[in-house]
């Protein structure tokens, strides 16, 4: 039996360094983030939001609600056509799910992504048309390029043929198992988040709180995993860390007072912003 690593702050030190005095974005990457269904274009901005907040120094949204043409929140975030979205130049990471839905236009974009030579993290609305597919499986698997899927138990379930309580059952053997038949790096959300590599590598994270069972959460956690990436991390060590700094971010608003009970997914990410910040400064 594998008995997964503790992800511990003393393990992450060094995989970032602070920025040098001459930096420009185009040294930070870029992130393309598709998906904003008409109904559902807050998730994609939660994760661009939490993208920007995190360091990446582009990032693009490809909505497929087309009549959204700017974030008044943040209009740092560059609102294109989904197709743009996905051709990015490296370093970059592209980020397929968050609002997603389930048309015909949204596994074109799922299909078109798997192809791309991109690290690709596919989550929420993207796990379901992929656990249904068995096309787009069979694109999965022969990618060359890094892919991480990041499930809920639910999703989990639906991409192994089991129910939620089967897989939460057996978190650690449900994880692997993913990591396996597909051949892709994986994170299973939930208490004590699960990283697992087809290398059979597992972690398991030691931040978070109750607090973050809260609407948008999975979709600022897709963000900064992606900026983490574009930023020079591989898939494995951006999963690593974004979901350690995404629960202690938690951890320290709820220490603050500001929670558990109606966390914001927008307060997390806004929190691991000066939280990485704290962590680079010490590093």
């Amino acid at each position: 039996m594998v008995v997964p690593m503790d992800i511990r702050l003393d393990v992450l030190r060094g995989w970032l360094k602070p920025r040098p005095v001459d930096s420009h974005k185009g040294d930070f990457g870029s992130v393309g983030v598709v998906g904003g269904a008409p109904g559902m274009v807050g998730a994609a901005l939660l994760a661009g939001r939490a993208a920007l907040w995190l360091g990446a120094g582009r990032v693009y949204i490809g909505v497929l609600d087309n009549r959204i043409a700017a974030d008044p929140m943040m209009p740092e975030l560059m609102i294109v056509p989904p197709e743009h979205a996905l051709e990015l130049a490296p370093p970059a990471c592209l980020v397929l799910g968050p609002g997603l839905g389930h048309s015909g236009t949204a596994r074109q974009c799922l299909a078109d992504a798997l192809r791309k030579p991109l690290p690709v993290l596919i989550d929420a609305d993207g796990l379901n048309l992929l656990a249904r597919d068995s096309e787009l499986q069979t694109l999965l698997k022969q990618r060359p390029a890094s892919t991480l899927l990041t499930p809920h138990p639910g999703e989990a379930g639906r991409l192994l043929g089991l129910d939620s309580q089967t897989v939460q059952a057996e978190r650690t053997g449900s994880a692997r198992q993913l990591a396996i038949r597909f051949g892709c790096n994986i994170v299973l959300k939930g208490a004590g988040s699960l990283v697992a590599t087809p290398d059979g590598q597992l972690w398991r994270n030691t931040t978070g709180n109750p607090g973050l069972a809260s609407a948008g959460m999975g979709d600022v956690l897709a963000g900064m995993i992606a900026a983490l990436v574009a930023q020079g991390l591989t898939l494995e060590r951006a999963a690593i860390y974004a979901i350690h700094l995404h629960g202690a971010a938690a951890d320290k608003l709820v220490a603050e007072g500001q929670g558990p009970v109606g966390l914001s997914a927008s307060e997390v990410a806004q929190a691991a912003r000066g939280l990485l910040n704290s962590w680079l400064k010490s590093a």
